[in-house]
């Protein structure tokens, strides 16, 4: 089976530049979004042979997750069932007989890291909900997680420790995420390759110069790593700050 994601940071905008070519083309039988940006009703995207499942936020215009798939799933949740997390349609879940798709956009910590305390918060629940859903059936987990891991997954390290997605507040919280029972897919098969990112700022013709950061996962349960056949990442699509990623799994 084959899992994309992508943060394409608005989907009205994406559209307009060339959204649906780019889905079929990369052929996935899960298509994951996180910051969609829109409520119900603001967009008319029917894709022949695929169901859309849509987590919205309360604020119009901000955050939401979606995932499009050819699998029709026994069930399907939004939010992590906390009233208090579950506001900005930044989680939905689908299950299906032998394995849950979790599609995720973490909050940002925000500038000067105010947000930070939240995103503890948020970290800790987070973690808590795939742990319960990972003692029923395996968890395959999808989004953009803002966070860069590890020094190999930013372009400059030490010019950004402490900055918000890769303070070591945020770091420690993945950390303590993998510890839990989870693989991070891209590292397991591509432990040392560097220069490969998900996320590339605006300014300074930073996605030209590859000054990007790796803040886009895929993660699964740890027992069905072995099942791994891909995973890979793909810069050279564009319309948003962020570049898709991908999963390719013996499920």
């Amino acid at each position: 089976m084959r899992f994309i994601s992508w943060n394409v940071n608005g989907l009205r905008a994406v559209v307009k530049k060339g959204f649906e070519d780019i889905f079929w083309g990369l052929d996935a039988d899960f298509f994951c979004l996180q910051e969609t940006k829109l409520q119900a009703g603001q967009i008319d995207l029917l894709l022949s042979g695929y169901e859309s499942y849509w987590s919205y936020a309360e604020k119009k215009g901000y955050s939401g997750t979606a995932i499009f798939t050819r699998h029709t799933p026994q069930s399907v949740t939004h939010g992590l069932g906390i009233p208090y997390h579950d506001q900005e349609g930044r989680v939905v879940t689908l299950e299906y007989p032998e394995f849950r798709l979790v599609c995720v956009y973490t909050p940002n910590a925000q500038n000067e890291l105010r947000r930070l305390d939240y995103r503890m918060e948020w970290e800790d629940a987070f973690r808590e909900y795939l742990q319960g859903l990972d003692a029923d059936k395996p968890v395959i987990v999808c989004g953009d997680m803002n966070v860069a891991h590890e020094e190999i997954d930013i372009a400059r390290p030490a010019a950004n420790v402490g900055n918000p997605g890769f303070s070591y507040e945020e770091r420690g919280k993945m950390t303590e995420l993998l510890a839990a029972g989870f693989t991070d897919t891209y590292r397991c098969l591509h432990p040392d390759t560097t220069g490969a990112y998900s996320w590339w700022s605006f300014r300074a013709n930073a996605r030209a110069n590859n000054v990007g950061w790796r803040i886009d996962y895929f993660l699964c349960s740890n027992r069905i790593a072995d099942k791994i056949q891909k995973a890979y990442i793909c810069p050279e699509i564009t319309g948003s700050d962020h570049c898709p990623v991908g999963l390719d799994i013996e499920l």
